[in-house]
């Protein structure tokens, strides 16, 4: 699961990446600090308790347990699991900024675009303050809003792609015509395999070319047909959701007014302040108070044990109180909707002994896998090894004790023993 936050160069995009992966990366007011897409790794909470709080034998700890306690039981491989909170890795790439006419090779051109390849979704940070204009530059209040911030973005990765797609496109669908429709969905979707798209992609965008061009012949489509099946196909390949950042810099009455904006357009978006988050996330190292991941940046408390300055106090306090006006989680919790809600993933864990929920080396629930929702049984044996897939027989649901055949869809937190001859 690879998810890019993308958006204006001086948005906050580097300040998110740091606060949400840990990771230490450039972060300056100036535009296009990231030049190299920076990679690292988020940690998300599952939304259901983990599977351990069901566990027939959790009431008597096993001594080789090594959870992070909490009533937690399970020994997590990647991630961790306390208080029944289990965590779990997500990818996230931090892409250079994006200006205006970058398909037409503006800033860092179609590098930029090339770099969201294999994203399943996007975050795009916008600048709630609007004290920035559209190239990142510090200007005037209402320069550019959020929303001119959403267009011209989906904009470009629009134009980038209907480029792809108009390269050989009219010799191309000749060459289909024999072969029919089948023929030319084969067609568009090796233009956009490259890019990470799929056959699903390629008929929305197919559907949505005929709607408008029922008349046409498909070697005879001209630029309006081919933007259209880019649009479709790019809210195929990239559903963005959106972080309106510095939110504690914002009045309350133009931050919900953003936030309607978004909603009107059907879209996921939360307010947040990534700059917030990051001073939580060192707080919290420094031990100066307790914050949970995926809680509310207004939901920490302050550890006076460790003897926190005066200075220390006043500003969390600060940030207490300004952030506990503002709707929302934060960042964790915009890209959990992100992987559970927009791109509908559940959470499976696969197991070795379906009486113990143990791997072959007796650690407990080791594995949370990441599938597509509608995923089976098959699937799981497949995500965990190729041999498990190809010997597949059957698998038990290690909660109900019954046996599931191959085609079996998997739900939410399922607990799954794959029979197979490998």
């Amino acid at each position: 699961m690879r998810v890019g936050l993308v958006g204006k160069p001086n948005v906050g995009k580097s300040t998110a990446f740091s606060s949400l992966t840990s990771t230490l990366v450039e972060i300056a007011d100036y535009p296009f600090t990231t030049i190299e897409p920076n990679i690292g790794i988020a940690w998300i909470p599952v939304p259901d308790p983990c599977r351990c709080a069901d566990l027939p034998t959790r009431t008597s700890k096993s001594q080789d347990s090594q959870g992070d306690g909490g009533g937690s039981t399970c020994n997590p491989r990647t991630g961790s699991c306390k208080d029944f909170r289990r965590l779990i890795p997500i990818t996230l790439v931090d892409v250079a900024g994006l200006v205006p006419g970058a398909s037409e090779g503006r800033g860092r051109g179609n590098q930029f675009l090339s770099d969201l390849s294999r994203c399943d979704a996007l975050i795009q940070i916008v600048d709630g303050s609007m004290s920035t204009d559209l190239e990142g530059n510090h200007s005037e209040p209402l320069a550019s809003t959020p929303i001119d911030e959403y267009n011209f973005l989906t904009e470009e990765i629009e134009l980038w792609l209907a480029g792809i797609l108009k390269q050989g496109w009219s010799r191309g669908a000749r060459r289909a015509q024999s072969g029919g429709e089948r023929a030319l969905l084969d067609l568009i979707t090796n233009l956009i395999s490259g890019l990470g798209g799929t056959e699903k992609d390629a008929i929305l965008g197919l559907q949505a070319a005929r709607e408008i061009a029922s008349d046409n012949q498909p070697w005879d489509w001209g630029d309006t047909v081919i933007r259209r099946m880019a649009s479709e196909i790019r809210r195929s390949m990239f559903p963005v959701a959106v972080a309106i950042n510095k939110a504690d810099k914002v009045e309350p009455n133009k931050l919900k007014s953003t936030i309607k904006d978004f909603e009107d357009l059907s879209l996921l978006c939360l307010p947040t302040s990534a700059e917030v988050e990051l001073a939580l996330n060192k707080a919290k190292k420094a031990g100066l108070i307790s914050y949970s991941v995926g809680d509310s940046p207004a939901k920490f408390n302050l550890e006076p044990q460790n003897n926190p300055s005066d200075s220390q106090r006043g500003i969390l306090e600060k940030i207490q109180n300004k952030m506990s006006s503002i709707e929302g989680a934060g960042l964790v919790d915009l890209l959990s909707q992100v992987v559970f809600s927009s791109l509908s993933r559940i959470v499976v864990y696969p197991v070795s002994d379906e009486g113990r929920w143990t791997d072959a080396e007796n650690r407990i629930l080791p594995d949370a896998i990441l599938l597509p929702q509608g995923s089976t049984a098959r699937d799981l044996a497949y995500a965990v090894h190729t041999d498990l897939g190809n010997g597949f027989i059957r698998a038990t649901n290690a909660v109900s004790g019954r046996s599931i055949r191959g085609d079996s869809e998997l739900s939410m937190s399922d607990v799954v023993k794959i029979h197979s001859k490998s």
